[in-house]
């Protein structure tokens, strides 16, 4: 009986051996890469294995087959590229693929910098609906939830998004200049946590922007704290970038610790020539902040100018009541002769982009919705003034009145030493604060700052291998398990196992942006293969059409 059991033992120890020894089957190996797994040290050759949606090995796979193999040899092998600060979310509802970044290496779009899909009221859904029209998708939802829902497996990457301050200011207040009443207040709070459980990553400000603006600290605070409570994080565009940066600084912190609650940047800079010389106070100013136990980080993109409106360049009270009340303050000459003397004054009250650009010279015209505009695209403010014989503030007003929009912009406000400095941050994550497009159709009506088809190749590219910066392990880290780590985000950013199978690889020897401000609609070049969650989306550096993108949740596994 004892060797009867001695024998089944040594039979059992055998099956073992052989069951960790034998051949193993996957459905995609990635053979002969140097593996940059995410964590930010140093590379390695080795393999990775996809089974299904997930990794299910990676380091020396020589014992694995699969009945596709992808040779890497030259090419470095890395977690899908995290965009933190996307606006695909509009993008992707008229081309899916979101090209311009798939083509980078991006797998995770994060929304929410101020406004958020949702929630909507009635009157912000039939607008939303206005300006989005699209017949490729159910145009019923009305949550944030219900949004993201819509878009899974029907756009090539993964979602995510914040939920937007502004979004739920305009629900409860609308575009009006006051704080909420107490009830407000609680309507706002409710929102947030609805938006929480729906599994949004956090709070998501933009205070520079009217209604944004109008919102006081202690209205921000209330609605953090919410986040909190679901271990979500506190985003923002804070309310000054140029001469009271390292005030706008002060409110971030105060919020991050009377919330309780991390808190990141978005896209950091010093806007102004006049405040290019305060890094080394904003740098340490968030040192203080971490040494004293708060989490705070930043994101950023790799260009020394900023995109947004023209209607930046004018002082908020004008924009008080929304866009129509805009118009109509623009068209009564008394308060148009206020506006453009604001324009060319300095001011402790708002954050002016035309001054902060250096004047019309520094400020470049995007985008217009009138066709007959769109002979400016491409020229700057003072180029256009000239072709007009009006004064530039004239002008950007005559603009916005004719075009009835905002009008698209780029301006020239930011050190390139600076850019330099805070690449080489431990804390600092990646984005792109453009949408994802392809250089076809409506997309060509405009010119998006470069950023759109270049930021992360630039990065990796101009950076990384041109400039040496950083290394590129550190890059990588940035793009991938950083922001994972910072965001909440289960699974995704690490090549590891039981990950989800979002794997990027690309050429660091060529990997580069060929996006320029007067020619921006230009592909990147140098990723080769990309996969979402186990399918393949970029094959050979062009697009296989699939559409595998998934919601992305705070901290779903």
């Amino acid at each position: 009986m004892k060797k009867l059991t001695l024998c089944s033992l040594l039979l059992c120890l055998v099956a073992l051996l052989l069951s960790c020894t034998g051949p193993r089957q996957a459905d995609i190996i990635i053979r002969n890469g140097m593996i940059y797994d995410g964590s930010g040290g140093k590379p390695y050759r080795g393999a990775v294995a996809i089974t299904g949606d997930k990794i299910t090995a990676v380091g020396d796979l020589e014992n694995y087959h699969a009945p596709v193999e992808i040779d890497a040899k030259g090419l470095a092998v890395a977690p899908g590229f995290i965009n933190v600060l996307s606006w695909a979310s509009w993008t992707l509802l008229i081309d899916g693929k979101g090209e311009s970044d798939t083509r980078q290496g991006v797998t995770l779009e994060i929304f929410g910098e101020g406004t958020s899909a949702g929630p909507l009221n009635d009157e912000m859904k039939s607008q939303y609906v206005k300006d989005f029209p699209s017949d490729k998708y159910d145009t019923t939802w009305t949550t944030l939830g219900g949004f993201l829902a819509m878009m899974e497996n029907r756009v090539t990457p993964n979602v995510a998004s914040f939920v937007g301050a502004t979004t739920i200011r305009r629900y409860v207040i609308g575009n009006e200049d006051r704080p909420p009443t107490a009830a407000e207040l609680q309507q706002m709070k409710n929102l947030v946590r609805q938006a929480m459980e729906e599994g949004a990553l956090g709070l998501g400000t933009s205070l520079i922007y009217p209604p944004a603006f109008y919102a006081q600290t202690e209205e921000l605070i209330e609605m953090a704290r919410v986040a909190a409570e679901y271990d979500g994080i506190y985003i923002s565009h804070m309310r000054n970038e140029g001469n009271h940066i390292l005030k706008a600084l002060d409110e971030l912190i105060r919020i991050a610790d009377e919330a309780a609650i991390p808190a990141q940047i978005y896209h950091l800079k010093m806007a102004g020539s006049n405040n290019w010389n305060k890094y080394d106070r904003v740098v340490a100013k968030i040192d203080s902040a971490r040494a004293a136990g708060l989490e705070i980080s930043a994101n950023m993109y790799m260009y020394n100018a900023a995109s947004t409106s023209l209607s930046a360049t004018m002082p908020p009270w004008a924009q008080e009541g929304g866009f129509n009340k805009f118009l109509e303050r623009l068209n009564d000459a008394p308060t148009r002769n206020r506006i453009k003397k604001e324009m060319l004054s300095p001011s402790d009250e708002w954050e002016n982009m035309f001054l902060n650009s250096g004047g019309p010279s520094g400020i470049l015209l995007s985008s217009f919705e009138n066709e007959e505009l769109r002979k400016y695209t491409g020229k700057t403010l003072e180029e256009v003034a000239l072709m007009r014989k009006q004064s530039p503030e004239e002008t950007a007003i005559d603009l916005i009145r004719e075009d009835s929009s905002r009008v698209g912009a780029v301006y020239f406000m930011m050190s390139e030493e600076n850019v330099r400095k805070q690449l080489r941050l431990p804390y600092m994550c990646f984005g792109s604060d453009a949408g994802s497009i392809a250089p076809a159709g409506g997309f060509l009506n405009s010119n998006p700052h470069p950023r759109t088809y270049g930021n992360f190749a630039r990065l990796l590219g101009k950076y990384v291998r041109e400039e040496q910066v950083i290394p590129l392990e550190q890059a990588i880290r940035g793009l991938t398990s950083l922001p994972a780590e910072l965001l909440g985000i289960s699974k995704r950013g690490s090549l590891k196992k039981d990950y989800y199978a979002d794997v990027v690889i690309f050429d660091p020897e060529t990997i580069q942006d060929h996006a320029t401000y007067k020619k921006p609609h230009q592909f990147s070049t140098g990723v080769l293969h990309v996969w979402v969650n186990g399918v393949s989306v970029l094959k050979d550096g062009q697009h296989t059409g699939a559409t595998p993108g998934r919601v992305v949740k705070l901290k779903e596994e």
